[in-house]
């Protein structure tokens, strides 16, 4: 990597882009520290190393736009530190990825990117929204990188036009989200103003969008931390390792409790 700038190695991109939360961050063939990936219609490769992390940015576009991304002005120390606090199990996890964090996407790149999840595994999810950034997203200049399309620009297509994505039954779910985000009929500038119980009952208009669904978007694309996203595995995960607690026992960390929880479930089936 040549030029960019370097800062402390605050996350752990592993831990981070691994964890189920997004999918346009790739490590390279060559060196596993090594990702490169697109968000906000921007590219950045970066590099973990010897206590750093490189960053193929300008010190101007890391402080106006991958600082806020990466939620670097957040103690995630004390985060942390409290759910560590609240079980012997949530310090394992905490301390089995303790770079983890909670990045902050852009919410109709998140909500699509949960509806093309359900009932899908991570390899399949990454290829559909890598054939969908480069059949509809703009042109990063410079870089063989697609923006994430907007929802206007999907919300013009047909069922018939998404087919080369292969995205089976999610398709008309997409479609969907995107012509009700497009013309307001579900009104996401209100949802990011809002507590999530707005956000839980506006996303659910959409086709195909359930419970887990919306509140996936309202963590990993409002940033709405005291949302934590229950599927089958996770329900599993909290019934075997901490029985009794709910998610909201965990507050306005709720959100890294569940990741902490789910990667460390995923990493260690045995426990099941």
């Amino acid at each position: 990597m040549t030029g960019g700038i370097s800062i402390p190695a605050r996350f752990d991109p592993a831990q981070t882009f691994a964890c189920g939360q997004c999918f346009r961050w790739q490590p390279s063939p060559e060196d596993p520290r090594t990702y490169t990936g697109a968000a906000g219609g921007r590219y950045l490769q970066l590099r973990q190393e010897d206590g750093q992390l490189r960053l193929s940015c300008t010190k101007e576009e890391f402080d106006g736009f991958w600082r806020g991304y990466f939620d670097l002005d957040t103690d995630y120390g004390e985060k942390r530190a409290a759910l560590m606090a609240f079980s012997p199990v949530l310090r394992e996890a905490a301390a089995y990825a303790p770079g983890i964090r909670i990045l902050r996407q852009e919410p109709w790149e998140a909500l699509c990117s949960f509806i093309l999840s359900q009932n899908n595994n991570i390899p399949r999810i990454t290829g559909i929204i890598a054939r969908l950034c480069e059949a509809f997203g703009e042109p990063i200049p410079g870089v063989p990188l697609h923006a994430f399309p907007t929802a206007e620009r999907i919300a013009g297509l047909s069922l018939e036009a998404l087919a080369p994505l292969r995205a089976g039954f999610r398709a008309k779910y997409l479609l969907d989200a995107a012509r009700k985000v497009a013309s307001g009929a579900v009104d996401m500038e209100k949802a990011a103003r809002l507590p999530p119980e707005f956000g839980r009952s506006e996303l659910q208009k959409i086709l195909g969008v359930g419970p887990k669904v919306a509140e996936c978007t309202l963590l990993f694309g409002f940033h709405k931390t005291e949302c934590f996203p229950m599927d089958v595995w996770m329900k599993r995960a909290m019934a075997a390792l901490l029985p009794g607690v709910s998610p909201q026992d965990f507050g306005e960390n709720a959100g890294l409790a569940q990741q902490y929880l789910f990667h460390y479930s995923r990493m260690h089936p045995n426990l099941f």
